[in-house]
C-alpha cells in the first residue's frame, strides 16, 4: 500500500539548514537563524495534520518512507522509516530525524538525510521568503 501527503511551504532569509539530525518543516511564519534545522515556514500541514490513513501506515515497524523536496525546479529525496511509537500530535510543525528519537513533531526516523545533507543548491532557494516548496511525504508498508 502506497500512501501520499503533499505539504506545501515557503521558503524564508533565516534558512541555515545547517542541523546534523534533523531537518523540519513549520506552520509558523517567523524563523530566527537558532532554527538551524528549519527547511521550511508556513506549511499547510504539521504531524498533527496529516491523513489519519497515513499515520496508521507510517506506525508499521516495516513503513518507509521518501520524502521529497522540491524547490524552483530544484528536487531532493529524503529515506526514512515509519515507529509504532510514533504519536503525530504536533499541531505547528513536522521532524524528519536521523536518529530514532520520537516525539509528538517526529514523522519519520532513520532519515538518510538531515538538514546539513541536503544540496546548498536547494537550501540556496530556501532562503527565499517568496519561493514555494512543495513536500511530499509517501510512504509504502509491507
Amino acid at each position: 500500500m502506497k500512501i501520499s501527503e503533499i505539504i506545501w511551504a515557503y521558503g524564508h532569509n533565516n534558512i541555515l539548514s545547517t542541523h546534523k539530525t534533523t531537518f523540519e518543516v513549520t506552520k509558523e511564519a517567523t524563523l530566527t537563524r537558532r532554527g538551524d534545522c528549519i527547511i521550511a515556514v508556513k506549511a499547510t500541514k504539521s504531524a498533527a495534520d496529516v491523513h489519519p490513513k497515513f499515520k496508521e501506515t507510517a506506525k508499521s515497524e516495516n513503513a518507509q518512507l521518501t520524502i521529497t523536496i522540491e524547490a524552483n525546479g530544484v528536487k531532493e529525496t529524503v529515506k526514512a522509516y515509519g515507529s509504532s511509537l510514533l504519536t503525530f500530535t504536533s499541531p505547528t510543525d513536522f521532524v524528519i530525524r536521523k536518529s530514532d528519537y520520537v516525539c509528538g513533531r517526529t514523522v519519520a526516523i532513520g532519515a538518510d538525510k538531515a538538514a546539513c545533507d541536503l544540496s546548498r543548491e536547494l537550501v540556496e532557494k530556501l532562503r527565499n521568503p517568496y519561493q514555494k516548496v512543495k513536500i511530499t511525504l509517501a510512504i509504502e508498508s509491507y
